[in-house]
């Protein structure tokens, strides 16, 4: 299956990674970005807009360093969003200087402000391309300048995997990258869950995303373990991102709407 990623820079719709942003506290977002935020914001309130955005990102990064400090010095983050601080590449290249990171997205805003962000950062880049056709950034010539796959690789997908719906073959996805894993690469992934939220949450959350260029998906917390077929989760295996290996002294938001792991590829 093929994308063209320009095809998704439509700014009569919300684009996830501008949301992201907005939520976050960034700048580069749209007012159709915000009205949609608003929609989810007046739905949950600070839960979805707040408390998960954070959730996801302390995750994001103390799963980053646990990488780090297990030998991985290469990374591919997928559905990257835009880049704010505290990003990979910030925390890979704290413990290994020369850490290759590779971000991926399929909003051309992303590219075009991070691009900007890391024009004096030889070892990591921005690539887009949707992860929709796994093929298509495995081949793409400047992963391959920066990403040596007879290596052990971080493949970072937080937060994504809940924007590819049932028919685009989520499993599948994650199948031909695990295939191009070589021994002792990892898998991080977070992803909205159907198993603590009310279906009324979860029926207004949904409905402030269908018009957003990816809409969103919950899934039950059974369909997310098997996306880790073929991997070995690690301890303390598929939990709440908020009770994943909690740094000493970190106070963040603690939901019950995700689910999280880490996983490494065995011999």
């Amino acid at each position: 299956m093929s994308h063209d990623p320009s095809s998704t820079f439509d700014l009569n719709k919300p684009s996830p990674a501008r949301m992201y942003d907005y939520f976050l506290g960034g700048k580069d977002n749209y007012a159709v970005d915000r009205e949609a935020a608003a929609k989810v914001d007046a739905a949950v309130g600070k839960v979805m807009t707040h408390d998960i955005v954070w959730e996801n990102r302390l995750f994001l990064q103390r799963a980053t360093r646990f990488l780090a400090e297990s030998g991985i010095d290469q990374f591919l983050d997928l559905g990257t969003g835009l880049p704010t601080r505290g990003n990979v590449h910030e925390i890979a290249q704290e413990v290994t200087p020369d850490a290759h990171v590779v971000y991926v997205d399929n909003d051309p805003i992303v590219l075009t402000h991070g691009r900007a962000l890391l024009a004096k950062n030889a070892t990591t880049t921005i690539i887009t391309a949707d992860v929709r056709d796994p093929a298509g950034i495995l081949e793409n010539p400047q992963l391959g300048e920066l990403i040596d796959f007879s290596r052990p690789v971080g493949l970072l997908s937080v937060a994504l995997f809940h924007f590819i719906s049932d028919h685009e073959d989520p499993a599948g996805i994650l199948r031909a990258f695990h295939e191009r894993l070589c021994p002792g690469s990892y898998l991080v992934l977070s992803h909205l869950t159907t198993d603590g939220p009310s279906a009324e949450k979860i029926g207004q959350v949904t409905d402030a995303y269908k018009n957003a260029t990816s809409p969103i998906v919950f899934r039950p917390r059974a369909e997310i373990e098997s996306f880790f077929d073929g991997f070995d989760v690690q301890d303390p295996g598929l939990v709440r991102p908020w009770s994943w290996r909690p740094a000493y002294g970190e106070s963040g938001p603690q939901t019950e709407y995700l689910y999280a792991a880490v996983a490494r590829v065995n011999a």
